[in-house]
């Protein structure tokens, strides 16, 4: 882990960025207290709407009204 202060991140940013797609962490400080992570961002695959279709299956009664009690519950009240 590197740590750095506000006034290197701002003028390193470039190898600051390289250093974490490296896979390195960088934390940012602000007077030597920690204020900010640069980690690498993580790609998440393809997203697929019908990737279950066909498999699951929702009652019609799902979409029936709460009962008066539950509802109140999910109100606050």
């Amino acid at each position: 882990m590197v740590i750095v202060n506000v006034h290197q991140a701002k003028t390193q940013l470039s190898r600051l960025l390289a250093q974490v797609e490296a896979g390195e962490e960088v934390v940012v400080a602000r007077r030597g207290k920690p204020v900010a992570r640069l980690v690498a961002f993580e790609r998440r695959g393809e997203r697929r709407p019908d990737v279950l279709k066909g498999q699951v299956t929702i009652p019609d009664s799902f979409f029936d009204p709460l009962p008066e009690e539950e509802l109140k519950s999910w109100e606050g009240e």
